[in-house]
């Protein structure tokens, strides 16, 4: 790179996009890239048991079906919402929390910038409703108690400190990391369902 070039900041996708990630555009967001990468990135940094990493795309999936049983009520729209809260990882790999908080704004700031391009892609709001995104949150966070005690090796006491354990009487979701190719082929094809919902 010569002294005053500006560093390269677009990531070239599989479909040929070229996806900017200081100014994301709806346009260069394609969901077989999203599912593509989202299958491709382990929860945990990996650190799961089983022959397959539990992946982001199929933690979304998990967190979709977590938000209709707290919300039975909920539309395609708002489940769509959940199925792409961390569709940013995509390209930008799943941090762990504490790193995230390590790094600062800088990161949160290119995630949100993402997240929305994302959301306007899918003819979503770009802001997603407080109301929602505090719902989709505590649906997060359930799945990451199950993750973290059926594939991550935690205690229950240890987890129900950390994260937020499911409710009683709510339906349990057993949890088995899939391969790639099933993982990829399961979240696109949930978000063709609800997108066209």
């Amino acid at each position: 790179m010569a002294k005053n070039e500006t560093p390269r900041a677009w990531q070239r996708m599989l479909s040929g996009r070229r996806l900017d990630l200081l100014n994301p555009s709806p346009l260069d967001i394609e969901l077989a890239d999203i599912a593509h990468g989202l299958a491709r990135v382990a929860r945990w940094n990996g650190q799961t048991s089983g022959p397959h990493a539990f992946s982001v795309a199929q933690h979304c999936l998990v967190v979709e079906e977590l938000l209709a049983q707290i919300e039975p009520k909920i539309t395609a729209q708002e489940r769509l919402y959940a199925l792409l809260h961390d569709a940013p990882e995509y390209v930008i790999g799943d941090m762990i929390s504490p790193f995230k908080s390590v790094i600062g704004s800088g990161y949160r700031d290119v995630e949100k910038r993402l997240q929305e391009a994302v959301h306007l892609r899918f003819s979503l709001p770009a802001e997603i409703p407080a109301a929602l995104a505090k719902v989709i949150k505590h649906a997060d966070r359930i799945s990451a108690y199950m993750e973290a005690v059926q594939l991550a090796g935690f205690a229950k006491a240890e987890a129900r400190k950390l994260f937020e354990e499911p409710p009683t009487g709510s339906a349990h979701i057993e949890l088995m990391p899939l391969p790639v190719e099933d993982a990829q082929r399961a979240f696109a094809d949930r978000v063709s369902a609800l997108d066209v919902a």
